[in-house]
């Protein structure tokens, strides 16, 4: 009986190194990541990461070109397409379904069916929430472009008025200008007149990965102005100045809007302590008095 199971444990041992064999020749197959021109990871995501790229490499190439299109886009929108490809996003939402899964599994196995329904909408929030992610950072990234917009405009105006041509101040702008994702676009547009491409269509990239419009009416004011051959320091002038108004605007509507969303906390959480503060001293009063 003592060598039944040393054989079985043998045996399951053997099958153990031959799987970690197995996915070790495979894990070599993947190719290096070249991360040194990209932007860096999360910690989170830098755990992960070998396994992300270990099932980008096998399971990547297996998705639909539409859903990889559309995460392309997502990605670029957000300012992460320097940090991850399609693939990768993919296997990310795959490793966080499986692991909400698995982990909520483990935990409410004891309840049974309930359990594995709770694991499973946990698994389905697992997959849901990079997409998420990429939604609140792409409102945080839109909100930072819209705040900076008319700030690079007037550097721009301030260069092309000097005397220097479009490209030469979009150079000056990019490297004065303050860091954040308006002057990361500005410099992918510089890259793209510099590989070649004419002045309207790297503007009409940068409209197409950011989807602002109040970057597509600056795009268009420029194209505009560059067909009919307008002075593009006035555009742009002009631009900058009805950007800085809309800013006030947006400013001036969230004040407003300030008071009617603390109406719910107020009705919810400070109204009935201070009822509870004022009455408190009323009933005791009353009850000292015996009429309770």
């Amino acid at each position: 009986m003592i060598w039944y199971y040393i054989g079985i444990g043998l045996a399951v041992a053997l099958t153990v190194i031959l799987v970690i064999w197995a996915f070790s020749g495979l894990h070599w197959e993947v190719p290096d990541d070249e991360r040194g021109y990209l932007d860096p990871l999360p910690p989170l995501l830098r755990f992960i990461w070998p396994l992300t790229r270990f099932v980008a490499y096998y399971a990547g190439g297996r998705m639909p070109a539409p859903w990889l299109e559309s995460a392309h886009r997502m990605l670029a929108r957000s300012g992460a397409n320097y940090m991850m490809n399609a693939e990768e996003f993919y296997a990310i939402r795959f490793i966080a379904a499986t692991a909400a899964f698995v982990l909520i599994w483990l935990g409410t196995r004891p309840l049974g069916s309930t359990g594995l329904f709770l694991a499973t909408m946990v698994g389905i929030l697992g997959f849901v929430y990079p997409v998420m992610w990429l939604n609140g950072r792409y409102n945080s990234r839109k909100k930072d472009i819209l705040k900076a917009l008319p700030m690079f405009l007037d550097y721009i105006v301030l260069a092309v008025e000097a005397g220097t041509n479009f490209s030469g101040a979009l150079a000056q702008t990019v490297e004065k200008g303050p860091v954040g994702p308006m002057r990361q676009e500005f410099f992918l547009v510089l890259r793209d007149l510099r590989a070649g491409l004419s002045r309207a269509d790297s503007l009409r990239r940068m409209d197409a990965r950011l989807k602002i419009p109040e970057v597509s009416s600056v795009v268009s004011s420029i194209i505009q102005a560059e067909q009919v051959g307008a002075s593009i320091g006035k555009v742009l002038r002009m631009q900058a100045e009805r950007r800085r108004m809309e800013r006030f605007q947006r400013a001036e509507k969230l004040a407003m809007e300030a008071p009617v969303k603390l109406m719910l906390p107020l009705v919810l959480f400070i109204f009935p302590t201070t009822f509870i503060v004022l009455a408190f001293p009323i009933v005791m009063m009353i009850k000292q008095q015996g009429l309770l």
